[in-house]
């Protein structure tokens, strides 16, 4: 990685940075099997008029498996990286794709935890927290988006002028971060990032703790009734975050619990899943991700 790439990794890297073998080289079928039931309100984007698939996104240690899903025609398009929830890039991931290019965007979702672990084996959310997202460096799936973001311009029609990111859960939480390491990103939304947590040799930092260093303007789309994000700490990170003179909209919907974007499991929350969604559209459009 370039000096002037490493600008924004303050604080994140641990060097050496080790790297290991891939222990996921394709991505899994169909949901997540860590959860108890599927419900029947799953949502499925089919594919007309757009291009979708499992793709191979060169990094720096080999080829990293992800999921693209972007307009037909020449582009270029505008890039939205999509980071997963703890579970995988499963088909839930890979809908929200799909749902980005239907809107216009070159969407890819690698799979940032695939030297981790093999998380389509896995149905314990405790183990893939303990055994693959504690394990994994925050500085590692940084330099992977900006792999992606690499592969996306060079191979998928991605405009790297018109970069925004999106995170579900887990993701939400690394939304924040990558606001703070990219210095070219227009836009972030973070769907119910937590902002606290443990702070380790590898993830040394909380979303909260940079806060006040991201250079794009960030969305927060959260639940009143989550009870693992409370509301107040989420409100004090944007306040920090103002306090420094950058721009952070949270939106609360009092009601919805953790994860009521998730149209796969109980916690999904239709009305406000879909006003979060032409929420954050609106959103990475009017910064200039569009």
């Amino acid at each position: 990685m370039a000096d002037h790439d490493r600008a924004g990794l303050d604080g994140l890297i641990t060097p050496p940075l080790s790297r290991r073998g891939f222990v996921m080289t394709s991505l899994m079928s169909g949901l997540t099997l860590a959860t108890t039931r599927v419900e029947a309100q799953v949502i499925h984007t089919d594919t007309t008029g757009i291009e979708a698939g499992e793709v191979k996104i060169p990094a720096a240690d080999g080829p990293m498996p992800g999921y693209r899903a972007s307009p037909e025609g020449a582009g270029p398009f505008p890039i939205v990286l999509v980071i997963e929830e703890i579970f995988g890039v499963h088909e839930y991931i890979k809908d929200i794709c799909r749902r980005l290019a239907k809107a216009g965007y070159c969407a890819v979702a690698p799979e940032l935890y695939a030297r981790q672990g093999d998380l389509s084996t896995m149905t314990d959310p405790k183990q893939i927290i303990r055994d693959v997202i504690a394990k994994t460096p925050d500085a590692q799936w940084i330099g992977d988006l900006d792999a992606t973001v690499v592969w996306a311009a060079s191979a998928a029609k991605g405009d790297p002028n018109r970069l925004g990111v999106m995170g579900w859960c887990r993701g939400g939480r690394d939304a924040w971060l990558y606001a703070a390491h990219r210095r070219d990103l227009k836009a972030a939304v973070a769907w119910y990032g937590p902002v606290g947590g443990e702070r380790t040799d590898i993830q040394p930092r909380t979303a909260a703790d940079v806060a006040a260093e991201i250079h794009a303007p960030l969305l927060g789309l959260y639940g009143g009734a989550d009870t693992g994000i409370p509301v107040a700490a989420v409100e004090e990170a944007r306040d920090r975050a103002k306090a420094a003179g950058k721009s952070v909209e949270l939106v609360i919907y009092p009601d919805a619990p953790h994860g009521f974007h998730a149209d796969y499991r109980p916690s999904y929350r239709r009305e406000a899943a879909e006003d979060g969604w032409k929420r954050a559209l609106a959103f990475l459009n009017s910064h200039g991700v569009g």
